[in-house]
């Protein structure tokens, strides 16, 4: 497995986690954080992921040409 699939993957699923807490944990209350906001960085970070995986997709194969 390359590392770029690698991040499209585990960017993908850090973007679907947060995207389900975000979506269906409002309603949970924790003493330290809030679910949703936490949903919502982890998107952010699963999109980060998710772009850099698929910048290095395309600069592996434009090195290999």
């Amino acid at each position: 497995m390359t590392r770029a699939s690698r991040n499209l993957l585990t960017g993908a699923a850090t973007l679907a986690a947060g995207l389900g807490l975000w979506l269906f944990a409002g309603g949970v209350d924790l003493p330290v954080v809030t679910p949703t906001k936490v949903g919502v960085v982890m998107m952010c970070v699963g999109c980060t992921e998710v772009l850099l995986g698929l910048y290095r997709a395309a600069r592996g194969s434009a090195g290999s040409r």
